[in-house]
């Protein structure tokens, strides 16, 4: 039996590898919206760019192959993706979710979804008892992130899975802090994965995408419907872009992993740090689970609290090498104050329930100098 090609490998060959008419190394990029049939009905794989492109197929499989999955579908953004996976429930389904997820999450399943007859309830992710008495019956889907954003919480996979699975519901993650290179959830026992690639898998700040990705063909068919039918899918140029970032996605997310830990000591010990969050500090309540279900490096974002929100609004404005922006995963470092920037939708009292505080700052770790990282933090937090 021939040996498995290893992860950093299967990110620059599968569904890549030189141009069969040309001998290019880079696969050339299928512009084409429509494509030529040789009789009605009878084509060559391709009919119309929305249904599927030959550049889309090509990173489907890559990130399919890079997730552990049967089935990818890539989709124009990762609230497109998470859009596309709600669209597999009917009106009067329920669903339970992780209370600090991303605030266009919150706010589709709050402002948009409900409108449509679902119902969702938020509990804390790493109570299994919270998970377990929030199920109903009409419960159709458990959505769960780990780490959790931004306040890097870490997430039983495997449990969640099976409270979902004892209740009928399918278990979805949005693994998008983790990428496949540190955590694998379909392993895990979830049934679909979720991530947006805008942020580590495209890495460069360049490209808007999201992806699903699952081994039940079932799904993957109900998936790839409301994927065509819906249309919220990524251009070819998109695609090519992201295929370029997987090939260094391995690479980046050690370098970015191995600086957040040192950013992390570094604010764990600063006297105006009121506290870090990094799943790698031992210190975190999530590490032990963290080092069981990740890979033994644990990403590239980290969030620390100040004292007050001016205290954080001056650190802001004070960062040079830090980029005040919204995003995250890629190569620059990025800094912003979560309450007023990404998670704006959720309302004040939610948030400070949940503990995304007014002085919450989270930072994306880029492949910058780790100590000219740290330098610039240091003196953003100077008296």
């Amino acid at each position: 039996m021939p040996r498995a090609l290893g992860f950093a490998t299967r990110a620059v060959h599968v569904g890549q590898g030189p141009d069969p008419q040309t001998g290019a190394v880079v696969q050339p990029i299928h512009l084409a919206t429509t494509f030529a049939q040789d009789e009605v009905g009878r084509h060559r794989g391709f009919e119309y760019s929305r249904s599927g492109n030959p550049t889309r197929v090509q990173l489907e499989e890559c990130l399919a192959s890079l997730e552990g999955a049967a089935h990818g579908l890539a989709f124009a953004s990762g609230l497109a993706a998470t859009t596309t996976i709600l669209l597999l429930l009917d009106p009067g389904d329920h669903v339970v979710f992780t209370e600090d997820v991303y605030g266009g999450t919150f706010r589709l399943f709050d402002s948009v979804l409900r409108r449509y007859g679902l119902t969702f309830t938020a509990v804390d992710p790493t109570d299994q008892s919270a998970l377990e008495r929030a199920m109903q019956q009409d419960t159709k889907l458990v959505w769960i992130e780990s780490p959790t954003n931004p306040t890097l919480r870490v997430v039983d996979i495997a449990s969640c899975a099976q409270v979902a699975h004892r209740h009928g519901a399918r278990l979805c993650v949005d693994s998008t802090f983790a990428s496949p290179v540190l955590q694998r959830p379909l392993a895990l026992g979830a049934d679909i994965v979720m991530h947006s690639t805008t942020k580590f898998l495209g890495g460069h700040s360049d490209v808007l995408g999201g992806v699903a990705l699952t081994s039940d063909d079932g799904v993957a068919e109900r998936l790839r419907f409301h994927q065509n039918a819906v249309g919220a899918v990524p251009s070819p140029f998109d695609c090519w872009l992201l295929l370029r970032g997987l090939k260094t996605l391995e690479l980046r997310l050690i370098r970015q992993s191995e600086s957040a830990y040192a950013v992390a000591l570094w604010l764990e010990a600063h006297p105006k740090v009121r506290r870090a969050f990094y799943p790698g500090l031992p210190a975190h309540p999530g590490h032990a689970l963290a080092a069981r279900q990740m890979s033994g490096r644990f990403g590239g974002v980290v969030s620390f609290e100040l004292e007050d929100q001016a205290s954080a609004l001056r650190a802001l404005a004070r960062m040079r090498v830090f980029t005040l922006a919204e995003s995250l995963g890629a190569v620059e470092s990025l800094a912003e104050l979560p309450a007023l920037m990404t998670h704006a939708s959720i309302p004040s009292e939610e948030r400070v329930r949940i503990g995304v505080s007014h002085s919450l700052i989270r930072l994306s770790v880029g492949v910058e100098d780790v100590d000219d990282l740290i330098a610039d933090l240091e003196q953003a937090l100077a008296d």
